[in-house]
């Protein structure tokens, strides 16, 4: 498939601090791409780099086939940027809003196939102020679709909206996607990465940790499925000792890893077959969250060195 992203080699430093270190990734066009990490990984930096908002110390980036930097005046009027917790004049409606991004960019739009399309028609005439959170990211997706970007780049897009508000803030993305459109999402939320991204790359202090579809980087990463049922210490240590499998026990919860399918009738036969009180049988798979919170705290001080340059002072996100 063409690619919207290509990034090789990408390194950014302020001053004495090398924030990005020589990172190589590619986003598909039109689909959705997560890049996540901690705070302080290095994930606004690139993102500022590929809307063409920083200068790369070295490397090269194209976007869209431009040079973000050298061509942004290009660039910008065919990408979206939504920021984190979109903000914008507390007086006006949506209405008003995107008939006035629609005259900055010179666009004929339809204001209300633009607010139909993130599902906010019905708040066309209410006043910023007066939306919610979920609405005001809503709003915030309308006006970088005025342009008809090809390409949008979403900054924590659901950061603080209850369940409900994300999951609607989800479906305007699929229907994003549908249309062809490429996503360069950011978020904390794991879960929203693993349901909505056909590829994952996991950043931590500027350099890419691993990067693949969700599924991938599970099984290469994850550990063995599990299965969980509640019952007495006595129970965990019954299992050990006659499956020779690992065991794990807290907290009234036993849980045993699994090699594969056929083995948990054999375990469910030894929990029985143990006498002691057993119940609540389920089976646990790692999800993306616990994949990560793994790889980033796998990496130990040797390697934080390795990622920055030699001493110095510096500033960088």
């Amino acid at each position: 498939m063409p690619r919207a992203v290509e990034v090789r080699g990408l390194v950014k430093e302020y001053g004495a601090l090398r924030a990005v270190n020589g990172i190589d990734f590619d986003v598909e066009a039109g689909s959705v791409f997560a890049f996540l990490g901690p705070n302080g990984a290095g994930k606004t930096t690139t993102v500022e780099v590929l809307e063409g908002l920083r200068r790369a110390t070295a490397g090269s980036v194209s976007v869209l086939g431009l040079d973000p930097w050298s061509q942004g005046s290009e660039l910008h009027r065919r990408i979206g940027v939504i920021p984190q917790e979109f903000r914008f004049f507390e007086k006006i409606t949506p209405g008003e809003a995107v008939a006035y991004y629609a005259a900055l960019f010179d666009r004929p739009t339809l204001v209300d196939a633009v607010l139909e399309r993130v599902v906010l028609l019905d708040k066309k005439n209410d006043r910023f102020e007066n939306l919610s959170g979920g609405q005001k990211q809503k709003l915030g997706l309308a006006l970088a679709l005025v342009s008809e970007p090809e390409l949008l780049f979403l900054d924590e897009p659901t950061t603080g909206l209850d369940p409900h508000a994300r999951r609607s803030i989800w479906e305007v993305i699929r229907a994003l996607r549908r249309e062809g459109r490429t996503i360069f999402l950011t978020t904390h939320y794991l879960e929203e990465a693993q349901l909505l991204a056909d590829r994952v790359a996991i950043i931590d202090h500027g350099r890419i940790l691993t990067s693949g579809t969700a599924d991938s980087i599970i099984a290469e990463f994850g550990r063995p499925d599990r299965l969980r049922l509640d019952g007495p210490p006595e129970l965990a240590e019954a299992l050990r000792r006659t499956t020779g499998r690992p065991v794990r026990y807290d907290r009234g919860r036993v849980e045993v890893e699994v090699g594969g399918r056929e083995e948990f009738v054999r375990l469910l036969s030894a929990a029985e077959a143990s006498g002691l009180p057993w119940s609540n049988v389920t089976t646990v798979r790692d999800s993306l969250e616990d994949v990560f919170v793994r790889l980033v705290g796998s990496m130990d001080e040797g390697e934080v060195r390795a990622a920055a340059l030699p001493s110095g002072a510096g500033g960088g996100r």
